[in-house]
């Protein structure tokens, strides 16, 4: 499996950003539920966002109403929208899979995700 995730770079406080993922290596990710997670510095990875084969989504509280999950599943592409960026928000994102979560579960713990790919840096300045 591969996950290549793009769209990082630096905003400023308020600004937004676009995560892709692209997905590939498995003949199939209908039933995966794909997320982002999030490191920063001296803290545990967080799972900001996931989403279901069939779209159910979780956010955690930190992001809810500022960032959008979504997924493509004809192209096995998850996209992650951030809008009104904090610095707090400044961390390594990583695109995830759960393997076979089912068509109707988005994953909700960091811990549960089998594969992570590289991540993307996001800085988010005051």
């Amino acid at each position: 499996v591969q996950l290549q995730a793009s769209g990082g770079g630096l905003v400023q406080a308020g600004g937004s950003l676009r995560l892709s993922c692209a997905a590939s290596g498995r003949s199939s990710f209908s039933r995966d539920s794909m997320g982002w997670l999030r490191q920063a510095p001296g803290k545990e990875r967080e799972n900001v966002a996931a989403i279901s084969w069939n779209e159910n989504t979780y956010y955690a509280d930190s992001v809810k109403g500022r960032f959008t999950i979504s997924r493509d599943n004809a192209k096995n592409t998850v996209y992650l929208q951030m809008n009104s960026l904090k610095p707090e928000d400044t961390a390594v994102y990583y695109c995830a899979v759960d393997f076979e979560a089912g068509p109707f579960v988005p994953t909700t713990r960091a811990t549960a995700y089998d594969y992570w790919g590289q991540g993307t840096q996001v800085t988010v300045s005051s």
